[in-house]
């Protein structure tokens, strides 16, 4: 199974990372670092992470990563990353929402 990346996931990576990199490049690195690790496994292990419990489908899951959420959906042939947001955010309340853009 392929794993690809939403152009708006890679936006929020990349802005997660710039807005840790203005402290520590190193912790920045390294943070992305940890997200692409845990992304990896999806290939292998596609519906390793949890129902995200705002969409209530079981083809839109998340994997927690040092507190940011990875939300993808699940397809027959592909595992599509969709968003990298801080575990805090509420997805619920927000009138668009990640899985329905993609």
């Amino acid at each position: 199974m392929t794993v690809s990346w939403a152009r708006t996931a890679v936006e929020d990576l990349r802005h997660l990372e710039g807005y840790i990199a203005a402290d520590s490049p190193f912790y920045a690195r390294r943070f992305v670092d940890k997200i692409l690790e845990a992304s990896g496994q999806l290939h292998a292990f596609p519906r390793s992470g949890r129902k995200v419990p705002e969409a209530d489908r079981e083809e839109i899951r998340e994997l927690i990563v040092q507190g940011y959420r990875i939300i993808y959906r699940v397809t027959p042939s592909e595992v599509q990353i969709l968003t990298v947001v801080h575990g805090s955010r509420d997805l619920g309340a927000r009138a668009a929402k990640p899985w329905d853009a993609a």
